[in-house]
């Protein structure tokens, strides 16, 4: 059984607002990593998206390098890295480097999904069947952190004896079952894929293998905050993100407009987008604190990471300062 968490981790999609340019988006990411460090939180992860506009974290190792400078003690890592679109050595070689430059804050969330669509994936010179390696990926990519390389005369330089602390990613059982066979932390993506959550967390305790790593299970598991002052306003600032989602979910190869992603909102037709959103706390910040420590006794997590998926930045830093706040957090 999960143990009551010890703080809050955030997952930051990077957004980037109507009328926002990337670079703004990222200053924003920074300002809210350095908020995030002020208030108490363990962690702040990024994860790898591609061509998606609204999105701007896709050089996600280059966006923690400038994370990590703009910060001092706060953990920073992948929430996570599509470990199929890239060489174990590579990897290896990116967080080995800002381990070196940024000792004991950095960690490495491994996904296996591409993070892109069908074209996308082409675009990135990825062959989808390369997902099939992921097992076998994750240990080379083990052993060059760890200096115990399966390569014979190829070490990670940097990345060689960091030992970087490695997280398996999933929202299926997939993932569940491959962390407990590794021995690795499992963070499970209920934020977005909340159908096989119980059922992934239970697999995980049950076939956990302990390992060099991790002496017992440890399981993260990711929801939705949308907070504010009112509960009124905390459903608006959800209700605007279900509109702006629309767009990355529906959107693809043709622009919708905001008044069709308020229709199709409004009148209950996206489906996925109520799935993708069930576990979400909305409300004020006592409701909030609410639906939390309920939510991670109900999934067994050990730790929570939550995305607060306000639109407007100023709106997000707000709420990320009251949930530390009501979570006692802070000083």
């Amino acid at each position: 059984m999960a143990t009551p968490q010890t703080g809050l981790s955030i997952l930051d999609l990077a957004p980037v607002a109507k009328g926002q340019s990337p670079g703004e988006a990222i200053a924003a990411s920074v300002a809210l990593a350095q908020t995030a460090e002020r208030t108490g939180y363990k962690r702040v992860w990024y994860a790898e998206h591609h061509n998606m506009a609204a999105i701007a974290s896709s050089a996600t190792s280059v966006l923690i390098a400038h994370v990590a400078a703009n910060t001092r003690t706060i953990k920073l890592g992948s929430g996570g890295i599509m470990l199929p679109n890239h060489s174990p050595l590579v990897i290896a070689e990116q967080f080995g480097t800002l381990a070196e430059i940024h000792p004991g804050r950095i960690e490495l969330g491994l996904g296996r999904a591409p993070g892109s669509d069908q074209a996308t994936t082409y675009a990135l010179r990825r062959d989808p069947a390369t997902a099939e390696n992921f097992p076998t990926d994750v240990q080379e990519l083990r052993g060059f952190l760890k200096g115990e390389s399966r390569v014979r005369g190829v070490q990670a330089i940097p990345g060689k004896g960091t030992n970087v602390p490695l997280f398996i990613l999933g929202s299926s059982l997939f993932g569940a079952q491959l962390a407990a066979a590794l021995g690795l932390p499992y963070a499970f993506a209920s934020h977005f894929a909340p159908a096989a959550l119980h059922q992934a967390v239970e697999i995980y305790r049950r076939d956990f293998q302990p390992s060099a790593d991790l002496a017992a299970p440890h399981v993260i598991a990711a929801l939705s905050v949308y907070t504010d002052e009112t509960t009124e306003a905390s459903l608006a600032a959800l209700r605007q993100a279900k509109i702006q989602r629309v767009g990355l979910l529906y959107g693809r190869g043709r622009t919708i407009t905001e008044a069709e992603a308020e229709q199709i909102v409004d009148s209950g037709e996206a489906l996925q987008l109520e799935e993708m959103a069930k576990y979400s706390a909305v409300g004020t910040p006592a409701e909030v604190k609410d639906y939390l420590e309920q939510f991670q006794k109900s999934s067994d997590a050990d730790e929570l990471i939550v995305a607060f998926g306000h639109n407007d930045a100023a709106a997000r830093l707000r709420a990320v300062e009251m949930t530390a706040e009501v979570m006692g957090q802070t000083a």
